[in-house]
């Protein structure tokens, strides 16, 4: 028995939520596989309710579960997961980005992954104002720098396409903390002499995602720098609906997609799915590894094999120049897992 926690957000959030729980209420009556679901409130919504984008009784619960699934919430986001992520000590973002046939990819043969330090840099809101100037801190540490690092060779092992590791930063520039940065990762390189290891300023990695994108691997960075060359690795794929993410610390993982609440499409069964259906075959591969069950595994590539499927088949939401509805789309899902 596996005890989801599933914050179901804003906007297209609970539409999305609703995808996914068909999805997982089918895995349990095909694939028996056991799970208990519980559905908790966090965002705009809750803020509004309770004064807490992020109430009490759903950060307990949260903690009380094997994993968490979160949608996609408002303009309190960062009240949300940034919180969790700090909380929990989810040191590790980690957002594949892959082409699926019949979306607009730059390229068919696109397969590489993001992993983004999730606890440090500008993120951790260390600023103030001298005067009429404001001031950003940003912090790189040497045990945040190697445990992503670390994590991100384990990735390149696990994966076993290129075995590459790209180190992304601007060194040249900001010499003491990404100067740190490049040097840690360079150490742990060392360690795996079987994977080949590059480094790359950001500046030229955001080129490369587009020039030549099938050249990546494994991009290990920062957290404001992997923060944005994922969405643009999202982008050359076809778009945010085709990309999951996962929040990773040593005993727990919440997963999410990367794309915001989409207000202007909320409640109209627009919302692509597949993002959150593939954020929920990340948990599973995450549980199998935590707990040694094959069955995680199996259910996992049972759910991207059933989006990829529908995709391949030409079916496709409205958001994306298609004609079917966000349920529509998911029970094609349901139909190619059954």
């Amino acid at each position: 028995m596996y005890k989801i926690s599933l914050i179901t957000g804003d906007g297209i959030g609970p539409e999305l939520s609703e995808s996914v729980i068909k999805v997982l209420e089918t895995v349990n009556d095909k694939l028996n596989l056991r799970l208990e679901i519980e559905k908790l409130e966090a965002g705009d919504k809750a803020l509004a309710k309770t004064g807490k984008a992020l109430p009490e009784p759903t950060l307990h619960a949260v903690k009380r579960s094997d994993a968490c699934l979160k949608a996609p919430v408002g303009e309190s986001a960062a009240d949300v997961i940034v919180v969790l992520r700090r909380m929990l000590n989810l040191y590790a973002n980690i957002r594949p980005a892959k082409s699926y046939p019949n979306m607009p990819a730059l390229k068919d043969n696109i397969d590489l992954v993001i992993a983004r330090e999730n606890t440090e840099d500008l993120y951790t809101g260390m600023e103030f104002e001298i005067g009429s100037t404001a001031v950003a801190l940003r912090t790189i540490s040497e045990q945040a720098s190697k445990r992503i690092a670390k994590y991100a060779f384990l990735i390149a092992i696990q994966r076993d396409l290129k075995r590459k590791v790209t180190c992304v930063h601007k060194s040249n520039v900001m010499r003491k903390t990404d100067g740190l940065f490049s040097r840690v990762c360079s150490e742990v390189a060392r360690e795996f002499p079987k994977i080949e290891f590059e480094q790359m300023y950001v500046d030229a990695c955001a080129m490369n995602l587009i020039r030549q994108p099938e050249s990546f691997d494994v991009i290990v960075t920062t957290n404001l720098f992997g923060d944005i060359l994922s969405d643009e690795a999202a982008q050359v794929v076809g778009g945010l609906g085709m990309a999951p993410a996962a929040n990773i610390g040593e005993s727990f993982a919440l997963f999410e997609p990367v794309h915001g609440a989409a207000f202007d499409i909320a409640g109209k069964q627009a919302a692509n799915p597949s993002s959150f259906i593939l954020s929920a075959k990340m948990m599973f591969e995450w549980l199998g590894m935590k707990n040694k069950d094959q069955k995680c595994f199996e259910v996992a590539k049972k759910l991207e094999s059933a989006v990829y499927g529908v995709v391949k088949d030409g079916i496709k939401t409205k958001d994306i120049g298609g004609d079917k509805t966000t349920a529509e789309f998911t029970q094609y899902v349901i139909s190619n897992i059954s």
